[in-house]
């Protein structure tokens, strides 16, 4: 007869976890804010604002970092490259602590 062993998990496995988590909702953020950009939603209507106000602060120093003439286009490339920052970095930092 096969007996079951219980494993409990480890304080880092679930930090990692939680990191790896909260890099994936910044990412989240940014590629939302991409998005509501490229569709041309209303930049007047609240939840656009909102998410705007959190997608500017989370994407460091990306904006501007490439000159772009096209408004378009510079979200598309410095606010993605923020979203694969967190998802490095915080990748990075969970494996840090598994």
């Amino acid at each position: 007869m096969a007996t079951r062993r219980w494993h409990g998990t480890s304080t880092r496995g679930s930090a990692a976890r939680i990191i790896t988590g909260i890099g994936a909702l910044f990412a989240i953020i940014e590629v939302l804010y991409i998005l509501l950009v490229v569709l041309g939603a209303n930049t007047a209507n609240a939840f656009v604002r909102f998410i705007a106000s959190i997608a500017e602060p989370l994407a460091l120093f990306f904006p501007g970092l490439f000159p772009i003439d096209n408004y378009t286009a510079a979200v598309v490339v410095n606010y993605g490259l923020a979203a694969v920052f967190w998802l490095v970095v915080t990748g990075l930092i969970a494996r840090l602590l598994r």
